[in-house]
C-alpha cells in the first residue's frame, strides 16, 4: 500500500509536465483515473485546475475524476 502514494505523485507529475508528449500526459491522466481512490480524485482534479495544460488534458481529467466520484458512490 506504501507505492500508491508514491504512484499517484509520480502519475501527477507525469500529468503536469509539458516537456512530456501530450500522449503520455493523457495516459497518465487515464491511469489517475483507474486507480480510483480518493487520492487520485484529488489528483485529478489538481490536474483539472493546472491553467498550464492543454483544454483537451484539462477537461480528460474532468472526465475521469468523473467516474471516479460514479465508481465510489454508493448506489
Amino acid at each position: 500500500m506504501s507505492e500508491r502514494p508514491d504512484e499517484l505523485k509520480k502519475l501527477s507529475e507525469i500529468a503536469a509536465d509539458m516537456k512530456l508528449p501530450a500522449d503520455l500526459r493523457r495516459k497518465a491522466i487515464e491511469q489517475l483515473g483507474v486507480i480510483c481512490t480518493h487520492d487520485a480524485l484529488l489528483a485529478l482534479l489538481d490536474i483539472a485546475a493546472n491553467e498550464n495544460l492543454m483544454t483537451k488534458e484539462r477537461e480528460l481529467a474532468l472526465k475521469q475524476a468523473r467516474e471516479v466520484i460514479k465508481k465510489t458512490s454508493p448506489q
